[in-house]
């Protein structure tokens, strides 16, 4: 078991977060030092989605009976943290400030068990900027959780918890973007146009074909120049390779098409899950090759430097891994 390795290497601050009953037969089989362990808890789901309850973690009604039965007046574990994940992200409606109120209840119900929880993991990210008219209160949200935290720990006379934090997406979103070339334009008909760009939206953006989610999206170049309405496609064969008003909030304006004048589009705060989606190397769809790699940075001066990371993938390596060379 990893988590006995990692102990025995001197990592005295592990807390395994428990899933399902059998983990924590598992860990009780193998470790044989006191350890801190925490519990996660299933959240019910939105009502818009398939299912009812989260797959992951322990549901609301069972996990008091659960400290009881096996973790209190344990010789090895003690129960330190509470991990509450909503799929749907933190947002300012009934459904989450519902779940997190099950969640706190929770809590105090342990409190009052003489559980001694001192952490609260609060996962579900925050919502990222997806557009140049979004608009969240972060600071009144964080002020409100905290807040209501605050008074479940007043309560049950006990002092206030940690709060640890999983805003992935938040966290990370901003340090990456997407730039395109428009190859091409076709004229289907006397309404659609198709911008056609150099790569494909299902295996750099793969988000945008799955989920159909939104990023900020302008012109780099060309902004004083006249503009159309425009569908923008992939280069793949799949009619799904595509990002248009479905996926983006009004429809696509953009500068318009000129053979003469290259157009180049970005997509940015796309640093979150994209590339651990679609990654770079391997074998895309419609063999499309893994874009060229730029970081972009600081130096110490304050200039803008470059240096690229990753060349854009040869058709070369491509045709090695199916065999072909």
């Amino acid at each position: 078991m990893k988590i006995k390795e990692l102990i025995e290497l001197g990592f005295d601050r592990i807390i395994p977060i428990i899933d399902n009953f059998k983990e924590f037969e598992l860990l009780d089989e193998h470790i044989d030092s006191k350890l801190e362990i925490g519990i996660r808890i299933a959240s019910e789901e939105d009502p818009k989605f398939e299912f009812y309850t989260s797959r992951l973690g322990i549901g609301y009604k069972d996990v008091v009976p659960f400290y009881n039965w096996k973790i209190r007046g344990h010789k090895k574990f003690s129960l330190s943290m509470l991990h509450f994940f909503v799929n749907t992200g933190i947002r300012d409606n009934a459904y989450y400030w519902n779940e997190l109120r099950k969640f706190l209840n929770v809590y105090t119900e342990l409190m009052k068990e003489k559980a001694g929880v001192k952490y609260l993991n609060i996962g579900g990210g925050l919502p990222v900027k997806n557009s140049l008219a979004f608009d969240f209160d972060y600071q009144y949200m964080i002020t409100e959780i905290v807040g209501q935290i605050k008074s479940a720990a007043n309560s049950v006379h006990t002092k206030h918890p940690g709060i640890f934090t999983e805003f992935g997406s938040y966290t990370v979103a901003e340090s990456g973007g997407m730039i395109f070339t428009i190859l091409d334009q076709k004229k289907q008909n006397d309404r659609e146009q198709w911008d056609m760009i150099n790569g494909s939206f299902m295996t750099t953006l793969p988000d945008t074909w799955a989920i159909n989610k939104r990023f900020i999206m302008l012109p780099i170049n060309r902004w004083k120049d006249k503009y159309e309405r425009v569908f923008l496609g992939g280069l793949t064969c799949d009619s799904d390779d595509y990002y248009n008003s479905e996926q983006h909030i009004n429809a696509i304006y953009l500068p318009e098409f000129n053979k003469n004048k290259p157009l180049h589009v970005g997509f940015f705060n796309c640093g979150a899950y994209q590339e651990s989606i679609s990654g770079y190397g391997g074998l895309k769809h419609c063999l499309i090759p893994s874009p060229k790699h730029i970081l972009i940075d600081h130096d110490e001066d304050g200039n803008i430097v470059h240096e690229i990371f990753r060349p854009e993938q040869s058709s070369e390596q491509m045709l090695q891994i199916l065999g072909y060379t």
